[in-house]
Order: C-alpha cells, then structure tokens, then sequence
C-alpha cells in the first residue's frame, strides 16, 4: 500500500467521495454533517490523501487541516468497502500523524459521528491514543459529535493494542 497526494479529480476518489457524503447524510442531520464537500478539500489549509495498492487500485483518503496556533484536524477518513478490516484506515491515520509532526502541529482534533454507525472510527482513533474531548475551532456542542484529540509528542507514532 502507497499513501500519496490524491487527484481530487480522478474518477475513483470522486466516486468515493461522493459515497462518503451521501453516508454521512445519511447517517447525520445537516445541522450535524461536517464533513468536507470537494470544494471544502481543495482549501489551501487541506492536504488530501489516497492510499492505494500496488496495482493502483483506491483503497482510502484522508485530510489533513490545519487550524492555526499549532493544530490541525484530522478530514475525511474513509475506506472502500472492498478493503475494510486490512488495516488502510491505520495506515491512513498513521500518515496523517506522521504529515502532522512534520508540520510541526502540537495537537490534531476530529469530530466524527456519536451514532454507532461511528463506533469502529470511534475505536480506530482511540487505539491511535485519541482522547475523548469537547468541541474545537468552530464546532458547538452537539449530541450527535464525539470530539477527540491528540497531543503530539515528537518521534514515531506509538499506538495502544
């Protein structure tokens, strides 16, 4: 698996993103959906990525954004039904850990849903030592939202089993 800039314009990562979407209006209210649209992924403060397999088949993305004074937010984590359970969202988050220590960001946040359609998401950042928190940057309160963060430390990514 390769993890690299992703072509917000090729045909594979648009059809996952549109898939993403409609799942997360589906699963959200609008008042309650923060995920990134496209033109939301193509702001200067976002750094987009696609894992992909040795053939170059699309395996998953993920954003990065940064929020200023040291922060960043972890963005659209997904990872295609096909690859599910063979480690892609890990080795995503991971990556984007990683693109986060070189950036030299002191804290990563995310709001994912509280739904229990979220619960794996929920579990995958917790083993990566994310920590239950309440809203940041611009988000309120919201029963539907869990918000968790990360304190960096410098050097590699430890991760909980």
């Amino acid at each position: 698996m390769r993890i690299e800039p992703g072509n917000l314009d090729a045909q594979d990562v648009a059809a996952l993103l549109r898939e993403h979407l409609q799942d997360m209006y589906a699963t959200s209210p609008p008042e309650s959906m923060h995920a990134l649209t496209d033109k939301g992924l193509r702001d200067p403060d976002v750094t987009f990525f696609a894992a992909r397999d040795d053939d170059g088949a699309l395996l998953g993305c993920g954003a990065i954004k940064g929020l200023g004074e040291g922060t960043a937010e972890l963005k659209t984590m997904r990872t295609v039904a096909t690859a599910r359970g063979r480690g892609v969202g890990s080795a995503m988050l991971a990556h984007l850990l990683a693109v986060a220590r070189e950036r030299g960001f002191t804290s990563v946040h995310l709001e994912t849903g509280s739904m229990d359609y979220f619960a794996a998401a929920r579990r995958l950042y917790a083993r990566h030592g994310f920590l239950e928190t309440g809203p940041f940057g611009d988000y309120a309160p919201d029963p539907l939202s869990t918000f968790m963060t990360l304190q960096l430390r410098p050097g590699p990514e430890v991760t909980r089993s």
